[in-house]
């Protein structure tokens, strides 16, 4: 910082540079006076007069000008000593609470870090955060997916998530974190070295006693089976110290998840039950849409066979009340008429008269 710098950066500064001028140049002009009247050929009476009133009120002027800009700079300096009490106030509040929650954190570790010394304890953790991915991608337990489910050949995978078509799909979450949580707390580059390598000697021989275990069967699960790792530290840690691991885990057909990689495959899993899902119901809309087609065809045939049916019997009706009933009404006629002639006498039989007399119509 230079000189320039310092002065105008510090109220204070520049007011002691300020002042420091100040009576310097009253000095010089002081002992220009007193040369001037002290010296062979000095000013006259009246000169000298004008010029102790002219220093006079050089003097007065300035030092009123140095006891306002005084005043200013120690107004300035007040506002900037609040300011920083301010300021240096909220910095160690927010000092305060960082080193609470580092305290925190540094506990919360620790006692993760005793909790997880336990095997049982580890396996339970994994669990834990396998279900918690699992009920945020939305999938039910007994429906989307299956716990401890046992296999014919007797593994026991901890998770089978079901897929169209009878397929399944296991995951397993144990994952062997020993030497991992114990390069944590190693301090010498030697000794971390070391448990590197058996970090990495453990993972690969976690996948080699997965592959052991039978959880792929052609006939009903796909061609992988997923390993949970419940930690992204852990998994990132993995891969950074053994970068062949994901050539090895293909090759034993294992997907390798951590907590956020898991998500997107159970996103695919999702989808791909939606999608088949909504083939199979547009399937039984075609079909029964086919079904509606045929029944209705059945339905058309039945009405047209029983239009059919009503045009005949309109049409024998028709003739009945037609044709039928003139030609009945005709005979009736004929008959009425021969009633209605008068019968020739015969003595000889009045049987036969009598019979006569009686008209043709009561007979019907």
């Amino acid at each position: 910082m230079t000189v320039t710098g310092l002065v105008y950066g510090d109220p204070m500064v520049f007011a002691i540079v300020l002042a420091v001028l100040l009576a310097l140049a009253l000095g010089v002009l002081i002992g220009l006076f007193l040369g001037a009247r002290s010296g062979p050929g000095g000013l006259q009476p009246e000169a000298l007069a004008a010029v102790d009133r002219s220093v006079h009120q050089s003097v007065s002027s300035q030092a009123q000008v140095l006891r306002q800009d005084l005043r200013h700079v120690t107004d300035l300096v007040g506002a900037l000593r609040s300011e920083r009490a301010e300021q240096d106030g909220r910095l160690s509040a927010g000092l305060q609470h960082s080193l609470q929650v580092t305290n925190q954190l540094a506990l919360t570790t620790q006692l993760l870090r005793d909790a997880l010394a336990s095997p049982k304890a580890r396996g339970q953790w994994g669990e834990r955060m396998a279900e918690d991915v699992l009920r945020l991608a939305g999938f039910v337990d007994g429906v989307s997916y299956s716990k401890q489910l046992r296999l014919a050949s007797g593994a026991v995978p901890d998770f089978t998530f079901h897929l169209p078509k009878g397929r399944v799909v296991h995951m397993d979450v144990k994952f062997p974190i020993d030497n991992y949580l114990r390069w944590l707390q190693a301090d010498s580059e030697p000794d971390k070295e070391l448990l590197v390598k058996a970090f990495r000697r453990d993972a690969r021989n976690r996948l080699k006693e997965l592959a052991d275990r039978n959880y792929i069967d052609p006939a009903h699960t796909i061609d992988q089976l997923l390993l949970f790792i419940p930690n992204e530290s852990v998994y990132g840690f993995l891969h950074q110290h053994d970068p062949h691991l994901i050539d090895l885990a293909i090759q034993q057909k294992v997907v390798l998840c951590s907590p956020t990689s898991l998500f997107a495959v159970l996103a695919v899993i999702r989808q791909s039950v939606d999608n088949f899902m909504i083939e199979r119901q547009s399937d039984e809309i075609l079909a029964g849409i086919a079904g509606l087609r045929n029944e209705w065809d059945r339905f058309t045939e039945s009405v047209m066979k029983l239009s059919r049916g009503l045009d005949s019997a309109q049409r024998a009706a028709d003739d009945l009340v037609g044709p039928r009933t003139r030609q009945f009404e005709k005979k009736l006629d004929q008959l009425q008429t021969v009633r209605d002639r008068p019968a020739e006498p015969q003595p000889d039989s009045n049987h036969e008269a009598r019979v006569s007399a009686v008209p043709i119509r009561s007979l019907y």
